[in-house]
Order: structure tokens, then C-alpha cells, then sequence
């Protein structure tokens, strides 16, 4: 009896060549975009490789993921790798890969970037019908690196999507005034965005799409080593729209050590907040859990 030895699953990686010639024949309408630096991509990955993504995404029953559900935000977002696919974490890594870092580099002209092996408030994301993102700024440190944040990459999943489903991303203005533009969550669609205290976005109308449908995206951020002198360390900022009310940040039932942690972040350097934090990791007894906010600064689910 004889056997043979299966061939090896050929994987997906980014052709730095290719890419930069992309960066190249967009870089200039990047930096210009109204209203703040971004680029939209259409056809950017071979369908395949999205394909085998889609075909292992967790569906919404799956416990492991982060449930976030309140007037500001109603969605899915994965904790962590461990409910991942192989092609899922292969394309991941790809992301964080020196020649997409180029790509990123040369289409944006910030240099210095930093990917996350962490995914902190990346990785998968998922909308069920009737759910929402209000417009927001987003977080602009890393919660363990203390990085500045810099670019969000989306790329979306969602085949045959159609425009009555709703779940455009939405780009405002700097002062909150009018929608500059709407980016419909289509297949295989990319959208690179300079990250600032300003960049506001989101979707903040009710997900249209039937029932069983959902809205799924890869997001990815990227970070650089800047001190970003004069800019305010926070988390997600809310903002509202014409005409709507928000619910204001519940910041007295914040808990005490959350507030001193969030009181050092504005006032100690990074390198001393970096050294303390390596102090409490090792005070810490093996195999203790740490609960505390995700950047978006919610309490994990237990």
C-alpha cells in the first residue's frame, strides 16, 4: 500500500512590489482626502483569500467574543486569535508583515509605523441587523505598548451587499456638522485612514440587512513610536450629530483606579508608565488574571 504526502496549502503573502506600485498611484489623492487623509481600495486582496476567510468566521453564537451593546455602539468584536481560522491568522500575519508595512509607509508618508501582534481592539468585527457604531474618534494609545496610534486598515467581507442594507461607513466633518462622505461595506473593499483626535466615523444608523446577515470586517491598526507631544491620551470619543443626543461618559462610577491609571497616562512619560507596568507584571502571581478595560474602555465580559 502506498501513500502519498499532501501537498502543502499554498498561503497567500503580499508581493512588495505590487503594492508599492499601488501606494505609488494613490499616494497623492491620500494626504488631500476631505475630511481627513484616507483612500478607498476596491479588489484589493485575490477573492480566495477572502473567501477562505469567510468561510471560517465565527458566526455571533460563539461565546469568545467581546459583546459591546449601548446607545453609543451594538457590536461584535473578536478578544483574541483563539477562535481564529489558520487562513484567518495566515492573512493577519500578512497585515503585520514588513511589505505591507512599506505599502502603508509609502501610500501615507508616515514612517516609523508600528503593526499590532495583539489586534487590541482590531482583528474581526461583526454587526448583526439592527446594530450600530456612532460617529467617534478613536482611541490613540496602545493599552500594553503605549504607542500612538496612527492608521486604521478595514477591510470588509460582506458579498451582494446592498445599499438598503445600510452599514455605510460614515466620514465627518471636524466639527461635526456634515457627512463628507459614505463608504458602503462591500467584498473584498479596503480603507486605509489617518487616525487623529478628529477623524470621526462610524455607522450610526440601525444595520438594515435581514435577518441571519451581518456586517463583518478585518480591522487592523497601526501605531508609530512618537511621543505625540500636545496630543491628549483617551479613549473612543463619541461625538453627536446634528441634531442628536448622546448619553455623557459615566466618568463618576468610573472606578478609582481607572481614574489615577488614566491621570498617569496624561502625566507620567511612556518609558516610566512601561517600567511600572513591568513591576506589576512581575509582583503578580503566576497564573493571575488582570480584568480591566479594553481600549475602547469597556469592562471585559466575564
Amino acid at each position: 500500500m502506498t501513500t502519498t504526502t499532501p501537498k502543502p496549502v499554498q498561503r497567500f503573502h503580499f508581493d512588495r512590489r505590487q503594492l508599492l506600485e499601488i501606494a505609488d498611484a494613490h499616494r497623492e489623492s491620500y494626504a488631500p482626502a476631505q475630511p481627513f487623509p484616507h483612500i478607498v481600495i476596491d479588489d484589493f486582496l485575490p477573492a480566495g483569500v477572502l473567501d477562505e476567510v469567510l468561510a471560517e468566521f465565527p458566526s455571533p453564537q460563539r461565546a469568545e467574543w467581546h459583546s459591546f451593546d449601548s446607545p453609543t455602539e451594538r457590536k461584535l468584536g473578536t478578544k483574541d486569535d483563539s477562535m481564529l481560522g489558520e487562513a484567518t491568522r495566515h492573512l493577519l500575519a500578512e497585515f503585520n508583515s514588513a511589505p505591507f508595512i512599506d505599502y502603508l509607509e509609502r501610500l501615507t508618508g508616515i514612517e516609523g509605523l508600528v503593526p499590532d501582534p495583539h489586534f487590541s481592539g482590531g482583528g474581526l468585527h461583526q454587526i448583526e441587523r439592527g446594530g450600530h457604531l456612532k460617529v467617534h474618534a478613536d482611541f490613540n494609545r496602545h493599552p500594553h505598548t503605549q504607542l500612538l496610534r496612527r492608521l486604521n486598515v478595514l477591510v470588509y467581507l460582506n458579498r451582494d451587499w446592498k445599499d438598503e442594507f445600510g452599514g455605510g461607513l460614515e466620514l465627518w466633518s471636524q466639527d461635526m456638522t456634515r457627512r463628507e462622505r459614505e463608504i458602503l461595506p462591500l467584498f473584498n473593499r479596503c480603507v486605509v485612514f489617518s487616525t487623529t483626535d478628529t477623524s470621526f466615523h462610524g455607522h450610526p444608523e440601525p444595520l438594515n440587512c435581514p435577518d441571519g446577515m451581518t456586517r463583518k470586517s478585518i480591522a487592523l491598526y497601526y501605531y508609530s513610536s512618537s511621543s505625540g507631544d500636545g496630543v491628549r491620551d483617551h479613549n473612543t470619543l463619541f461625538q453627536p450629530r446634528p441634531g442628536e443626543e448622546l448619553p455623557e461618559p459615566d466618568v463618576d462610577n468610573q472606578p478609582r483606579r481607572q481614574r489615577a491609571k488614566d491621570a498617569a497616562r496624561l502625566f507620567l512619560p511612556p518609558i516610566l508608565l512601561s517600567l511600572r507596568g513591568e513591576v506589576r507584571r512581575r509582583r503578580r502571581p503566576a497564573g493571575s488574571a488582570k480584568a480591566g478595560r479594553t481600549p475602547d474602555g469597556h469592562i471585559p465580559e466575564a
